[in-house]
């Protein structure tokens, strides 16, 4: 009996162990297309300007998510990292695309 809970102990343990942590934080989708400066207007331009700043409080939102999830044990410091930079990385990513849109459009008058 005392090999039967043994069993089971180390078993559970080793599920534990192998499973990666698991964090309810879901990743927020990045905008789909920045305007093309040659063919958007001023509401095109100005719609994607709000749609990033909401990507944006998304991602401050979920990198939030992260944290919390870390402080309970759910998620550790070194995924918490990746993961956080991998969001910071795609926001910096469509940021500095629409940003270069946005120097085409004000530069074409």
């Amino acid at each position: 009996m005392r090999r039967y809970i043994l069993g089971l102990a180390l078993a559970g343990m080793a599920i534990c162990i192998a499973s990666p942590a698991r964090a309810d934080c879901r990743l927020p989708a990045a905008p789909s297309k920045v305007p093309d400066a040659a063919t958007a207007n001023q509401e095109e331009m100005v719609a994607a300007m709000q749609t990033l700043k909401h990507y944006g409080i998304d991602v401050t939102n979920y990198c939030k998510c992260l944290e919390f999830e870390t402080s309970q044990n759910r998620l550790s410091v070194a995924d918490q990292d990746r993961l956080r930079n991998l969001a910071i990385d795609g926001l910096k990513s469509i940021t500095d695309k629409f940003n270069e849109q946005v120097r085409l459009f004000k530069s074409k008058g």
